[in-house]
């Protein structure tokens, strides 16, 4: 008997397969993807905590006549497996992930043109009893959030491209991490609705860029009537790259 579910992102234009008991991608991985800019053909990607592949999927939806190559780097089995499966279902032969630890990776550094990243977020949460969600969810194999930036930006090739999204709360921490090492960075909040606070930030930046940090303007993701604006809309279901509104 399957284990898993078969899921849908981008309108159901991409497949994704997510264990029945354990971690599930959420919207933040469908954000995260269509930030990922300035993609020229034959350009490397690198999906740092993959998951079961939602960002690495819908940026291989979105860029697929550009020949990249996309590599996710997920630490359990299972879900990198189930990863592997997805892609495979879609097509996507040029996607590929790995079971391996950031402390253990078998990748060269300095590497590829673009290194994205959904974290582990709760580093002082109460563990999930679920150790699929727990270790999605809560650092475990690196100690902070700091490490983890820490190896992204080693794979990274000179002039490449950093692309995170983490709790508001983090991005302190985040800005800290990055300074002095990457330049160029952009700050895009993420509000539930307008009027609100930001809960998600996505933070995007650049290897040997001088230049200046832009707050950008916040994108709205729900309606007062709880639906989807516009935007949000575009991104979720029509897969477009978030340059368009921000």
């Amino acid at each position: 008997m399957k284990d898993y579910s078969e899921d849908h992102l981008l309108d159901r234009k991409v497949k994704i397969f997510q264990p029945d008991d354990g971690y599930h991608a959420s919207s933040d991985a469908v954000l995260l993807a269509s930030a990922v800019v300035d993609v020229k053909r034959n350009d490397s990607i690198l999906d740092v905590g993959s998951g079961t592949g939602a960002v690495s999927l819908c940026l291989a939806q979105r860029l697929k006549d550009k020949n990249i190559s996309v590599c996710g780097l997920e630490i359990q089995p299972r879900l990198a497996e189930l990863a592997n499966l997805s892609a495979a279902a879609n097509g996507f032969d040029f996607v590929k992930f790995i079971n391996a630890d950031i402390k253990d990776c078998p990748l060269p550094f300095c590497s590829f043109s673009h290194v994205v990243s959904n974290p582990p977020y709760a580093e002082k949460d109460l563990p999930s009893p679920n150790g699929s969600k727990s270790a999605a969810h809560n650092f475990s194999s690196v100690p902070n959030l700091g490490e983890w930036i820490k190896f992204c930006i080693k794979m990274i090739r000179p002039q490449g491209y950093f692309y995170m999204i983490n709790r508001a709360e983090a991005l302190s921490e985040i800005l800290y991490h990055l300074h002095g090492k990457l330049g160029g960075i952009r700050i895009l909040p993420l509000t539930s609705k307008s009027g609100q606070n930001a809960k998600r930030v996505i933070v995007t930046a650049r290897k040997d860029c001088k230049a200046p940090t832009i707050l950008c303007p916040p994108l709205t993701i729900h309606t007062p009537g709880g639906g989807h604006t516009p935007e949000a809309e575009a991104l979720l279901r029509g897969g477009q790259s978030i340059s368009s509104f921000v």
